[in-house]
């Protein structure tokens, strides 16, 4: 007996019985495959015999042919696969196990557990033999398993379609709903009101580029909109600092609230007014649901797993700020920098929708942008930029000189370049450097 429940510890998961009906469903009711194959591969079957027939009904199904007894063994013969998969007979003998196709989503599901199951085993298998493997650091085991496990969670997932009538009916609620809220944006604002008035706010699930060339102050606005939103709104916001410290990003968020020149707070020369104010923008600050996450190198995987903890309670972050996009480091280091450029861009669009937030990502602009209006061109390293971005956004101004103390105001433009649901425009913006912040135009004072 004990040798018997060694032996069944010792085979991977599985269930044969589902495996067959749902095959048996399948060559009862042809029709139900889209809906199988758009759950199973043909590597979530354990029988090596059902995965060469559930490949033998995908390959008649891509010709445009529906799958059934004759024709599947027909196919399977001219293959020369047919013993590979059971015979003839064993073909045949697929439809007694199941009744009707009924049940097939009940059967897809028992196939699939058992395959996510096995791909676990696999995983965990694999860890604890790099665990022993002197070699390999444990940064990479852990990386590696995340990955592995992050790519299990999508097995099954599959694109959902349904008819208009029901997403007029959802679309015509949200929009009684937003009516009700008269002069509200419907996105986050982002407290410059010419662009809020574009956009509406930052919608969710939008993924949003602001490029511009280095010094011209992409950190400056993006810190700008990210305190506004969790300061003065109250919205739980985070930002991934790829570049700066999070004591200097602090640093400059203290300068803006406490409006004490960030020239004397660098050098040290605060009076006792400056310590103050400071005291007072700490405390407001201190309440603020705001996140910074400091992580030079940061990997995508890491980048992506800390946003969906962040996103989940007791934080449920509401947007996410990235400085800056091509600091990124993307899991093929082997592959052209473009291509992994074009891969972080697909994986933060799908974050975006993912997480159902706004994310917005700064990027370096070419050397051709310098000295004219930046267009969507000018995005360093990678077209898939523009192509995945929802919004696109350019800081434009020229290099001016301010004084020893950087009390100059600088004119900006801020180029709203695409916007895929929205109009597009210029909006004027001042740079005040001694705070290392940005306001409207009309809002100078």
């Amino acid at each position: 007996m004990e040798n018997t429940k060694t032996l069944k510890t010792k085979i991977p998961p599985n269930n044969l019985e589902a495996e067959t009906a749902v095959l048996g469903a399948v060559l009862l009711d042809p029709d139900i495959f889209g809906t199988v194959r758009a759950v199973l591969t043909p590597e979530a079957f354990y029988s090596p015999q059902h995965q060469k027939i559930y490949k033998a009904i995908s390959a008649l199904d891509a010709q445009g042919q529906k799958a059934d007894i004759l024709i599947l063994t027909d196919f399977l013969r001219s293959s020369d696969e047919l013993n590979a998969a059971g015979g003839a007979g064993y073909i045949a003998s697929l439809t007694d196990s199941v009744p009707s196709s009924a049940n097939v989503d009940y059967y897809v599901k028992i196939v699939l557990e058992a395959y996510i199951k096995r791909n676990l085993l696999k995983i965990s298998g694999k860890i604890s033999a790099d665990i022993f493997d002197e070699t390999v650091q444990s940064r990479t085991i852990l990386e590696e398993a995340q990955k592995s496990i992050f790519e299990l969670t999508d097995a099954g997932n599959t694109a959902t379609f349904k008819p208009l009538s029901e997403v007029i009916f959802n679309t015509i609620e949200v929009l009684e709903k937003m009516n009700e809220r008269k002069g509200e944006y419907t996105g986050i604002p982002c407290g410059l009101e010419n662009l809020d008035g574009l956009t509406y706010g930052f919608q969710n699930s939008e993924f949003i580029i602001i490029g511009a060339r280095p010094s011209v102050g992409k950190t400056a606005l993006a810190m700008t909109m990210a305190s506004y939103i969790s300061i003065n709104k109250k919205i739980p916001a985070a930002f991934f600092s790829l570049e700066m410290s999070a004591m200097q990003l602090v640093q400059r968020l203290l300068a803006s609230h406490a409006k004490i020149n960030s020239n004397k707070m660098r050098s040290a020369n605060l009076s006792a007014s400056d310590l103050n104010k400071l005291a007072v923008a700490c405390g407001t600050l201190y309440e603020a649901p705001f996140y910074l996450a400091d992580m030079p190198n940061m990997k995508l995987l890491d980048l992506r797993a800390m946003a969906r903890k962040l996103c989940s309670p007791p934080y449920n972050v509401k947007i996410i700020f990235i400085d800056y996009l091509t600091l990124i480091t993307g899991e093929n280091a082997a592959i052209p920098r473009h291509e992994q450029i074009a891969e972080i861009s697909r994986s933060l669009k799908g974050l975006a929708r993912e997480l159902n937030i706004p994310i917005i990502a700064l990027s370096q602009l070419t050397r051709d942008a310098e000295g004219k209006r930046p267009g969507l061109a000018d995005i360093r390293e990678s077209g898939s930029l523009e192509q995945d971005a929802d919004v696109v956004m350019f800081l434009h101004r020229e290099r001016e000189e301010t004084g020893s103390d950087g009390s100059k105001t600088i004119a900006t433009e801020l180029i709203l370049a695409k916007q895929r649901n929205g109009p597009i425009g210029t909006v004027p913006l001042l740079f005040l450097p001694h705070y290392t912040t940005f306001v409207s135009k009309a809002g100078e004072d």
